[in-house]
């Protein structure tokens, strides 16, 4: 599990919670509960680091904080 901070917000539009990890440039996942999304966020994360370390692109640090709600 990573310490990256992870907001989750209900989408109206898209009538699934979003979880966005802002340190992570694009990274978000979708769920039907927050718990699915913040899984989902997870393998998002997991996914985002694989691809920067293939490119040789940097990986910022995570800030500690791990789960906010919006």
């Amino acid at each position: 599990m990573y310490k990256y901070e992870t907001i989750i917000f209900w989408s109206e539009e898209d009538q699934l919670f979003i979880a966005e990890v802002p340190k992570l440039p694009g990274c978000m996942a979708h769920g039907g509960s927050p718990d699915d999304a913040l899984s989902n966020a997870n393998d998002a994360i997991q996914l985002w680091i694989d691809t920067a370390k293939e490119f040789g692109d940097s990986i910022p640090e995570p800030k500690g904080r791990r789960l906010l709600y919006a």
